[in-house]
């Protein structure tokens, strides 16, 4: 079997990805999230949602 681009930890990081950017549909918080993914550093879990912008401002206006 030849490698086709997925993993294990691309599928972890699109679900970290969607669940940051989604989280506050469901009234969650970004260290929801943290606790899904099973990171210690909330900084970590940040990452995850650097790149859209929209998504930061709708989590720190949550906390």
């Amino acid at each position: 079997m030849g490698y086709d681009g997925c993993s294990s930890h691309s599928g972890r990081r699109t679900f970290i990805t969607n669940a940051a950017k989604n989280i506050t549909r469901v009234g969650g918080s970004l260290r929801d999230v943290q606790l899904l993914a099973g990171h210690t550093n909330l900084a970590t879990t940040q990452r995850y949602i650097q790149s859209d912008s929209h998504a930061i401002r709708k989590i720190v206006n949550l906390v």
